[in-house]
């Protein structure tokens, strides 16, 4: 597997980063399936370590990830596909007002078996010119 992501690093169809608390390592998020030409697109991974969970790291740490992407990446459109039953990763998107375009059925293939996925995007244009991160800062504040 680590091959592979190099090879598609290489080739510029995936971008890894390190999630950093402290010095620590806290977790990670990629942008992968980057396609150029029309599509202009990529989706978002992303795990954080269990004693990080819920101190809203993962949330400001996709906002940085789509920022770059639909910003010195050059990508249209950034994707996040969730398994229905993943709560945690269902609120990450809810707290970035990601939009929610549907259930993909059996979507990926996972441990030997398909699984139904939820997607949801956001495009350069649904962010009117300013960034994911103040979108979620807004989003906190108007709490």
């Amino acid at each position: 597997m680590v091959r592979f992501q190099d090879r598609e690093a290489v080739e510029g169809r995936l971008l890894p980063f390190a999630i950093d608390v402290d010095g620590q390592l806290a977790g990670q998020m990629h942008l992968f399936g980057i396609s150029r030409g029309a599509l202009l697109s990529g989706a978002a991974g992303y795990w954080i370590g269990r004693e990080w969970a819920g101190r809203s790291i993962t949330p400001f740490a996709l906002a940085l990830l789509i920022d770059h992407a639909l910003g010195p990446a050059e990508l249209h459109r950034v994707e996040v596909n969730i398994r229905p039953d993943n709560a945690k990763s269902l609120r990450v998107v809810h707290k970035l007002g990601l939009r929610d375009e549907g259930l993909r059925e059996r979507y990926l293939h996972i441990n030997g078996e398909w699984h139904d996925h939820r997607s949801f995007a956001v495009t350069v244009e649904e962010l009117d010119g300013g960034s994911m991160v103040q979108r979620l800062r807004e989003r906190f504040d108007g709490v």
